[in-house]
C-alpha cells in the first residue's frame, strides 16, 4: 500500500534513517511527524532489544520511532550494501549517528553517495564532531553535558557538579540537526545539490549554554552554579509555600514594585534592594523575605494574587501534574495512538503548530522488518530476488 505521510509538509521527501540510542531518533522523528517518508533501516535479528532505543514495546521506543516505515539490512554483507546504495540514490536525507569511522569502513558515507545522487542531503550526529582532536571518542549524553559546560552551572553551590533531567546534548544535537537537514533542503530548490549536514552532542551543549557562554565570551565572568535562583535575573527562583513550592520571576523594576506591593512589605525597598546590582549582592537575604510571606499562605492562592499583579509565577509540577494541566490539555501535547505492542497508549507530540498543515502521530512505531518487502518492491525489486536476501540473512 502506498506511504502515507503523517502532514504535507515534508510529504515529497524520503528519507533513510540509519540513527541508534537517542540524537539520531529525534532528529528523524522531528522529520517524519512533519510528513517525510522515513524508511529506518535496522540490522536483522530476532531478539526485541529494538536497536534503536530500548524494548520495541518500551515507552521511549514508542515515542521516538512513530510515524515510520521500517525495513531490516544488513550492512555487512556486499548485497546489503547495495541495496542501501539503490536506496540512496532515489533517497532525499540520509541521517545517520554512528561513530565517524564506521560509515566511511562500510563505505556509506558522503563522498562515496554522493557521485550517484547530486541532490542527496547527508547528515551526521555525533559525540564530538567528524574530525578534530576528539573525533574518534565514543559520546554520551551525560559526557557532553559535562564537557559542555552545564554540569559546572547546575545544581547548588558547594554540592559538586549536576546533569539536568532530560538528555539535553541528545535532544537538541537531534533538533539542530533536522534544522540543518532543512535549510539544507532550502538551499538545494536554489543550488540543486545536496550537502553534508554535521552536529554534535558537544556543539549543541556548547550552543545551549547561550548567555552564559556569552558572558564568558564578552566579559570574561565564568558562570557558577547558583541552584533555583536565576544567575542574573534576581529575584527569580524557587520559593516556599503554605503547601509547596512555586516559582517567581520578578527581576526588573518596574515587576520588582509589583511583587512588594503584592507582599506589603515596605523593608523590600530597602536601599539593599534599591536595584538590580544590589539586589544580586544581597540575594540571600532578599530570597528570606521573599519566602517569609510566601510560607503564609498556599500555593494557588499566590499565583492568583501573583499573576493577577502581572508577577510571572507558576507551579512546579510533577510529570503527572504536567498532563493534568488544562494548559497542556488544551494545546494537545498528549496524543492518542494505538501501538502495535500496547494497544491504545499516548505519545508526547510536537511543540508548534502550523495553521493550515499541522503534524499527526498517523502511524504507530512499527513492528521489526515490517516493511521490509514493501520498500524493496518499490526500488525494483523481484518477489525472488526479496526472498534470496531473506534467505542468505541480507534482510
Amino acid at each position: 500500500m502506498p506511504f502515507e505521510p503523517a502532514a504535507e509538509v515534508l510529504k515529497p521527501y524520503t528519507v533513510l534513517d540509519l540513527t541508534r540510542v537517542r540524537s539520531g531518533p529525534t532528529c528523524v522523528r522531528q522529520l517524519a511527524d512533519w510528513g517525510a517518508n522515513v524508511i529506518k533501516i535496522e540490522l536483522p535479528t530476532t531478539d526485541d532489544k529494538g536497536q534503536l532505543g530500548g524494548p520495541r514495546a518500551g515507552s521511549d521506543f514508542q515515542n521516538l520511532h512513530r510515524n515510520k516505515r521500517a525495513m531490516t539490512l544488513n550492512l555487512k554483507s556486499a548485497d546489503g550494501v547495495e541495496i542501501f546504495k539503490r536506496l540512496a540514490t532515489k533517497a532525499d536525507v540520509i541521517v545517520e549517528n554512528y561513530r565517524p569511522d564506521v560509515k566511511k569502513r562500510l563505505g556509506i558515507d558522503y563522498e562515496s553517495l554522493k557521485p550517484h545522487n547530486k541532490g542527496l542531503v547527508y547528515a551526521s550526529i555525533s559525540g564530538f564532531g567528524q574530525d578534530g582532536p576528539y573525533a574518534g571518542r565514543p559520546g554520551f549524553d551525560q559526557i557532553a553535558q559535562g564537557m559542555g559546560g552545564l554540569m559546572s552551572i547546575t545544581g547548588k553551590p558547594g554540592e559538586g557538579p549536576m546533569r539536568v533531567g532530560i538528555p539535553i546534548a541528545d535532544l537538541t544535537a537531534g533538533i539542530f540537526c533536522a534544522q540543518g537537514i532543512l535549510l539544507a533542503l532550502l538551499e538545494r530548490e536554489r543550488s540543486g545539490e545536496g550537502q553534508w549536514v554535521q552536529t554534535s552532542l558537544l556543539q549543541a551543549q556548547t550552543f545551549m549554554l547561550d548567555f552564559q557562554a556569552s558572558r564568558w565570551l564578552m566579559d570574561g565572568e565564568v558562570a557558577q552554579q547558583a541552584g533555583n535562583d536565576h544567575p542574573t535575573s534576581i529575584p527569580t527562583g524557587v520559593f516556599e509555600t503554605k503547601d509547596g513550592y512555586i516559582n517567581i520571576a520578578s527581576a526588573g523594576q518596574a515587576i520588582y514594585a509589583r511583587l512588594v506591593d503584592v507582599l506589603g512589605d515596605n523593608e523590600m525597598m530597602h536601599e539593599d534592594y534599591a536595584d538590580g546590582p544590589s539586589r544580586s549582592e544581597n540575594r540571600k537575604a532578599l530570597n528570606a523575605l521573599i519566602n517569609k510571606h510566601t510560607r503564609t499562605k498556599k500555593s494557588e492562592e499566590w499565583i492568583e494574587s501573583l499573576n493577577k499583579a502581572g508577577i510571572p509565577c507558576g507551579k512546579i509540577n510533577s510529570i503527572d501534574q504536567v498532563f493534568a494541566s488544562p494548559q497542556i490539555k488544551h494545546l494537545g501535547m498528549a496524543k492518542d495512538v494505538v501501538s502495535q505492542e500496547r494497544g491504545a497508549t499516548q505519545l508526547v507530540g510536537q511543540p508548534m503548530t502550523l495553521s493550515r498543515t499541522d503534524s499527526a502521530i498517523k502511524h504507530p512505531p512499527p513492528t521489526m522488518s515490517q516493511h521490509t518487502d514493501e520498500v524493496l518492491a518499490e526500488m525494483g525489486y523481484s518477489s525472488d530476488e526479496i526472498k534470496s536476501f531473506k534467505d542468505n540473512g541480507v534482510v
